[in-house]
């Protein structure tokens, strides 16, 4: 897979009161450097409900960490120090290391729960619109509101 450099320096000067959007390309840009462990899955399960389920067999629930702030979740996995020194491995193929995994969410999309079942760490999201900013419908009357208060 190739990957593109592009300098959107000069496109942010454009961004006047827009500026998240700036942030979310130059964090798009840099996406493709995260590492590839733990694996996992976005999956939209219906509409403005989602789901990531992320690959974590080995660690118990003490050992992971999920939290949520400013459009952001973060997963974090710490596995507690063993001693394997004494273990005399012939292949040793299973991933045991620490992670940290950033999503970024979009307006609006909040983290309603989490479970662990047969290794997959499964977080639902929904996404809840407030009711200031949905489209509402106006109705037309035939009188105007504001003429009769002119004075």
């Amino acid at each position: 897979m190739r990957t593109i450099t592009k300098d959107f320096s000069p496109l942010y000067r454009s961004f006047i009161g827009a500026e998240h959007l700036a942030q979310l390309m130059d964090k798009a840009s840099r996406a493709d450097k995260q590492p590839a462990y733990p694996p996992y899955n976005i999956e939209s399960i219906a509409e403005d409900k989602y789901r990531i389920t992320m690959a974590v067999a080995g660690f118990v629930d003490d050992e992971l960490d999920i939290e949520s702030k400013d459009n952001s979740l973060i997963v974090t996995g710490t596995k507690a120090a063993k001693d394997d020194a004494n273990k005399n491995f012939l292949y040793q193929g299973i991933a045991e290391r620490n992670f940290e995994r950033k999503f970024q969410l979009g307006d609006h999309v909040k983290v309603v729960s989490a479970h662990k079942e047969n290794g997959l760490l499964h977080i639902d999201l929904v996404r809840e619109i407030p009711e200031a900013l949905k489209p509402r419908k106006i109705a037309i009357n035939g009188k105007s509101l504001l003429e009769g208060n002119a004075n």
